[in-house]
């Protein structure tokens, strides 16, 4: 896969997009990858049952978040440390790390039953690789922000189950959230989920039960009760099944509540309730450690009680099937909850041939498992020992819906709260998914074409999206610059941190914070605040410091001491340039000097003119420093203030030498007088090519009318004879002794007049040269 560009943010699903289960999706921004969870399809079995880790390079990952324990998110995170070349930091809560480790340990045992079933061996990992991943996994509380190398992440409350977390991750003033599996509905021992209190740029939201709307609680759980009452009353048996850990326990205080309130109805304990799981208790006393963190109504009882919610006075453990006794009516709640192996299956063969028997679907069931296949009431179903046996199906089947995922309305309203500009949907099967997507479309329509237009993406697996953003960072005003600030404002307003919009991700100093606050008079007043903004670019930190708190906030800051380089073409000899150097600085090293230029200006008399070219290198004012070869020179300095300022004045000379007056006057000969009578004087130096240069204009002016008495190779200065040019125009001729500029002889009046205004052009144009 190509890596994306520096603000190119890249969503990447290895599972979970248009399907439920097998949940992982890859983050990448400004060259840093985030992965979120690892789970697997409850659907499938084995290697089939795993994201599409194939599709990517998972050695590039930073760090992967864990958002609850599910398998269908967390289950293939062992096989992700221990398989791959995976190499990043893994993050979960406390409550996801203490019970994850037992509910994998049940998930490899179950899955090795099922392995030893069908005569294949396909286990993803063992107990062995799951202790050593544990080891690495590290913990993170709610509500606090953990930075990795430039990836800033918070947790919060997402409901769902204990421990559940969205996470809010900020890469370079970018925001991400991720929901995971959450709940807006406030229950009986969790908190629902939480609002961050910062925007999002992006959020990465569920979309399980698309525009579904549930009913409301109180109905659901009267029917809830009403049913399993009814069925046991009858003589029936109740099946619930539930994972492990979860909605089970949501379940579980309803049940023991309303045993507790109908005792004499029930029997006064005759008809047993059982939680069926190989790690009920283990699991359940991760339950009574973390009260804490549950709702304020458990916290409330736990504290004005002095007895734990979770220790149940109606509901008896079960490990295995041997230990049940199976007379008369019985609820069961056991794992895991899609049927598809354990005890949940077992006792589902056992009691569906029986009509008076109810199984109870409480959670949301996946495309490809037994509950769902349940639904559908099948007259049979095959057996998990072996499939090609078939077991009727005569029993009651009925679902109330206890899963823990927002419907339509508390998803539309936490979006709507949110307000992120690009939303990606994903956990939800492509149906729901694609409802849900034309709702929020429609929803957000007005917005359409606007700076607040909303982007709805659901991706399907392996199908990226792209998202450009401008990369915008924030500088955060620290030390004596924030009391600078503080000052600066009026009482009533609130202390908070400064911030400024930073162009660069570079050191630079001098950058100015200007904000505005109203001045008594109503006038609007300016806070300007000076100092250094420091760029940590690694971790996209961008502090704005005084140059007094820099050592103190950024001890670990190097210096670096910038070198510029410049280079001019100039055509002038070197004498000349350093002649101009001398003229402006007066501190001037002469460095190399190979053909002794620079002495040469001692010199009254020098002809700078005929020096051969050499290389010249001079030191300036200390620092600057010129190395002038042939027609080039190049300026080399320290950046600094007063440094660049000289820099900037050498370059001015060296662009101008050759044009300026006291150029031309040292390389020339002065001429005493323009009145052109003492024309001997005049062209004394080199007149054979002063005259070729004023021939010139005749020919550009008569043509082939005129002609230039002159043979190339004749040696003037050996024959002492003038030099003549002739005009001939129809009847007209003019004879032009160019050696004396004179005309010596013409037959027409105007002709001579063309010729003496040209030969006084030809003459005013080579005496600056004399």
């Amino acid at each position: 896969m190509e890596q994306p560009r520096s603000n190119s943010f890249k969503f990447f699903s290895l599972g979970g997009s248009n399907e439920v289960g097998r949940s992982s999706h890859m983050l990448q921004y400004k060259n840093k990858t985030v992965m979120l969870d690892a789970g697997v399809h409850p659907a499938y079995q084995g290697y089939a049952s795993l994201p599409f880790y194939d599709e990517f390079d998972l050695s590039k990952v930073d760090i992967l978040l864990i958002s609850h324990f599910h398998v269908d998110h967390a289950a293939s995170l062992p096989y992700v440390m221990q398989k791959t070349n995976f190499q990043g930091r893994v993050f979960m809560t406390h409550p996801t790390k203490a019970i994850y480790r037992w509910l994998l340990r049940d998930f490899v045992r179950v899955t090795s039953i099922g392995n030893s079933a069908t005569g294949k061996d396909e286990n993803l990992y063992t107990d062995e690789d799951l202790a050593e991943s544990f080891d690495r996994i590290e913990t993170i509380d709610y509500h606090s922000t953990v930075d990795v190398g430039g990836i800033k992440f918070t947790a919060y409350h997402a409901g769902h189950v204990l421990g559940a977390a969205m996470f809010q991750i900020e890469i370079a003033g970018l925001r991400v959230l991720f929901t995971g599996d959450y709940s807006r509905e406030l229950d009986r021992h969790l908190n629902s989920a939480e609002v961050p209190p910062f925007p999002s740029d992006v959020l990465i939201v569920e979309s399980t039960f698309g525009t579904a709307t549930h009913e409301p609680r109180i109905n659901r759980e009267r029917k809830l009760t009403q049913l399993i009452h009814s069925t046991v009353t009858k003589g029936g048996r109740v099946l619930l099944p539930v994972f492990a850990l979860g909605r089970a326990q949501e379940l579980m205080l309803i049940l023991d509540e309303y045993w507790s309130q109908h005792a004499e109805e029930l029997g006064s304990g005759q008809v047993p309730i059982y939680y069926a799981s190989n790690l009920a208790r283990k699991c359940m006393s991760v339950f009574q450690t973390y009260v804490n963190m549950m709702n304020d109504n458990i916290r409330r009882k736990f504290r004005d009680s002095q007895t734990n919610p979770f220790v149940f006075k109606n509901i008896s453990y079960l490990k295995n099937i041997d230990e049940f006794q199976d007379f008369g009516p019985s609820v069961m709640l056991a794992s895991p909850g899609m049927l598809q192996n354990g005890l949940s299956r077992e006792i589902l063969e056992r009691w569906c041939p029986e009509d008076k028997n109810l199984v109870l679907i409480t959670g949301y069931s996946v495309e490809g498992t037994m509950a769902k296949f349940l639904m559908l009431e099948p007259d049979t179903i095959p057996s998990i020992n072996n499939p090609e046996i078939t077991v009727p199906r005569r029993c009651q089947i009925e679902e109330i819906s206890f899963a823990a995922h927002v419907d339509f309305q508390e998803n539309l309203e936490f979006i709507e709260k949110i307000s992120a500009p690009n939303i990606v949907l994903v956990h939800g099967e492509s149906n729901p998914m694609g409802r849900l997507k034309s709702a929020l479309l429609s929803n957000f329509a007005s917005l359409k074409g606007t700076d607040q237009e909303v982007h709805v993406y659901n991706p399907r697996n392996c199908v990226e999206v792209n998202l450009e953003f401008k990369g915008i960072k924030v500088a955060k005003a620290v030390g004596n610059i924030v009391d600078e600030i503080q000052r600066g404002e009026t009482a009533e307003v609130k202390r908070e941190p400064a911030k400024v919009e930073s162009l660069p991700e570079t050191a630079q100093e001098e950058q100015s914070n200007q904000g505005e606050r109203e001045h008594p008079n109503g006038a609007e007043e300016e806070i300007v605040v000076s100092g250094i903004l420091v760029s940590d670019e690694k971790n996209f930190d961008l502090n704005l410091v005084s140059l007094t708190d820099l050592r103190e906030h950024h001890n670990k800051l190097s210096t670096t001491v910038l070198r510029e380089r410049q280079t001019v073409h100039v055509d002038c000899k070197k004498e000349l340039i350093y002649w101009h150097l001398c003229q402006m600085f007066g501190d001037i090293e002469v460095l190399e000097d190979p053909s002794n230029v620079t002495n040469m200006l001692k010199e009254e008399d020098h002809d700078f003119s005929n020096e051969t070219e050499d290389k010249l290198v001079l030191q300036i004012m200390s620092d600057i420093k010129l190395i002038a070869v042939d027609n080039s020179a190049t300026l080399e300095w320290t950046q600094g203030l007063i440094s660049d300022a000289v820099a900037d004045s050498v370059i001015a000379i060296l662009m101008s030498v050759d044009s300026a007056p006291a150029s031309v006057k040292m390389t020339s000969r002065s001429c005493d007088s323009h009145n052109h009578q003492n024309v001997e004087e005049l062209i004394q130096q080199d007149p054979v090519w002063k005259i070729k240069q004023i021939s010139k204009l005749f020919q550009e002016q008569f043509g082939d009318s005129f002609t230039l008495l002159m043979n190339k190779d004749e040696d003037y200065k050996k024959n002492d004879e003038d030099i003549s040019g002739i005009i001939t125009i129809g009847k007209n001729m003019a004879r032009v002794n160019f050696s004396q500029l004179k005309i010596e002889e013409c037959n027409s009046n105007p002709l001579k007049g063309r010729v003496e205004q040209i030969l006084n052009m030809g003459i005013d144009l080579v005496a600056p040269l004399c």
